[in-house]
């Protein structure tokens, strides 16, 4: 019987049981596509990621959902390199193979910051009232705003449709009509719909953001990294804080799932980075299943 150790860790907090909980197999060699999806599925987190040998970086990750593979999971990367430094594994900087390209991961006073992919950003023609419909809001939270933000695709390694909101009230009446809001990301190509107000909880955050993510079975994401910094290459792009935007900003999230969590972000140029700190709340153990021909039942 084949075990490997399993980790539940949570990105973007030092606080257990809080921030965004990420599946960590740290020892993922000789594991099929297959048996990797059934452990993410039994650990339950929103990602696993899967650590493996690489010939071109110091290691190499895969990550999956519940259902499917991602190409690069932000959160999943801040846990796992969070308990590779804790465990004495993982020096100041390093490298790691993704589907998306190699990047770079730094350790800077026990927070860790991952560089993304290049940053594209395209303006969306959608109505607002559809997009109004699929969040449960006003269309009016969205149209305030929306002059001066407009809706848009953005993408670090993972797209996502960007919906600035007016106020934080705005933000915390959503309520998504989740098959409306898949087929909405699916029709212009992104993995989930980032909502955001600058109307923040914390004095010292930029902005609140609410992430969703039903199409990739995640309704809601409590803290979110590649949204992030798309979201930070999408304030770049249409000119934010009067076109100079923060050295750092810090985006807080996951406090209307009973998750808080926050993301710092650097985007003033590419690569786009994200940082946060990690904090291991689970350590045990996962049975991999063995998989034979005939077990499977195709679809």
């Amino acid at each position: 019987m084949d075990t490997r150790r399993a980790l539940l860790v949570d990105a973007f907090t030092s606080e257990p049981l809080s921030g965004n909980a990420a599946g960590v197999v740290p020892d993922a060699e000789g594991l099929d596509a297959e048996q990797m999806q059934a452990v993410a599925n039994e650990l339950g987190a929103s990602e696993t990621a899967f650590l493996l040998p690489s010939d071109d970086a110091d290691r190499k990750v895969r990550y999956f959902t519940p259902t499917q593979e991602v190409d690069l999971c932000g959160h999943a990367t801040i846990a796992s390199h969070g308990f590779l430094a804790e465990a004495g594994e993982l020096d100041a900087e390093a490298t790691l193979e993704t589907n998306v390209g190699v990047l770079d991961i730094d350790i800077e006073d026990g927070t860790v910051w991952m560089t993304q992919d290049t940053a594209d950003v395209e303006r969306v023609d959608l109505d607002y009232e559809r997009v109004a419909d699929a969040l449960g809001a006003d269309p009016a939270t969205l149209e305030d705003i929306g002059a001066d933000l407009p809706l848009a695709t953005a993408t670090t390694g993972l797209p996502f449709l960007v919906v600035p909101v007016n106020f934080l009230e705005g933000v915390s009446n959503l309520d998504p009509d989740m098959s409306a809001v898949a087929d909405l990301t699916e029709e212009v190509g992104v993995t989930g719909v980032y909502a955001f107000t600058f109307d923040a909880l914390d004095a010292e955050s930029t902005l609140h953001g609410r992430m969703f993510a039903p199409a990739a079975g995640v309704d809601e994401d409590p803290v979110t990294g590649t949204a992030s910094g798309a979201v930070g290459a999408y304030l770049r792009e249409v000119r934010a804080f009067d076109g100079e935007l923060p050295e750092e900003m810090v985006f807080e999230q996951g406090h209307f799932v009973d998750r808080p969590g926050t993301v710092r972000v650097r985007a003033r140029a590419d690569p786009v980075s994200v940082g946060g700190r990690a904090v291991t709340a689970l350590d045990g153990s996962v049975v991999v299943p063995e998989y034979e021909a005939d077990d499977i039942i195709e679809a």
